[in-house]
């Protein structure tokens, strides 16, 4: 292969994948050496195509412009995590609602809140331990469309994480989509791999899953 060739070739895989690291992919610095080793080592009979010598420096300038926007994203991103960050830190002591449905049984009356899609007739919430078994159930009747809360008492003999599922009908009979709501007070954040985690309750809650927060009443 020509070294045109083996430039053209370089540059189309570097200008195509620019974020991928590995021995097969090379950065502007190498595509700017190579391209220079060309100019060097051309036939004097055969000089260098200019329509492909332009082509070539165009291919350079894609590069660039492509590692230089994917600089600016990955500082973006980490910025965006930082401040994800600073405002989960600020939800310390306070009472958050959010995706989910799991709750810690821990001998005290629990709360499982949940939003419904439109107005239910009749209802239950089902429990669940953390082997997946059914341990028990609460029905309810006339609730409207939006944010619900029952009272869960666990029983003395159960502990630990448990979950739950909404099952809802209209006075039609028809199914009323539900989504399980979990809240507490948030009492720490975790980060893991770039994520921010709140502790709430006993368990980690996504950051992106909360829906409101409000302040715990001290009176």
């Amino acid at each position: 292969m020509s070294v045109t060739n083996t430039v053209q070739s370089a540059a189309g895989a570097a200008s195509a994948t620019p974020t991928t690291s590995g021995r097969n992919v090379i950065g502007k610095d190498e595509f700017l050496k190579m391209l220079i080793a060309q100019l060097k080592n051309q036939d004097p009979l055969n000089p260098l195509d200019g329509t492909a010598f332009t082509a070539q420096l165009a291919q350079f300038s894609s590069l660039e412009q492509l590692q230089n926007i994917n600089t600016q994203l990955g500082s973006f991103t980490r910025q965006q995590q930082s401040l994800s960050g600073s405002q989960a830190v600020s939800l310390i002591g306070k009472e958050v609602l959010a995706r989910g449905n799991t709750v810690q049984a821990a001998g005290s009356p629990v709360a499982l809140s949940y939003q419904l899609a439109g107005d239910a007739a009749e209802g239950m919430v089902r429990i669940y331990n953390a082997a997946g078994e059914f341990v028990d159930a609460l029905s309810f009747r006339n609730q409207k469309q939006g944010l619900n809360t029952l009272t869960w008492s666990p029983p003395s003999s159960l502990s630990g994480v448990c979950t739950y599922e909404v099952i809802a009908t209209d006075r039609a009979g028809r199914a009323v989509g539900a989504d399980t709501l979990v809240q507490g007070e948030v009492t720490g954040v975790n980060y893991r791999d770039g994520a921010v985690t709140l502790s709430v309750g006993g368990r980690e809650i996504a950051y992106g899953d909360v829906v409101s927060v409000k302040k715990i009443n001290t009176n």
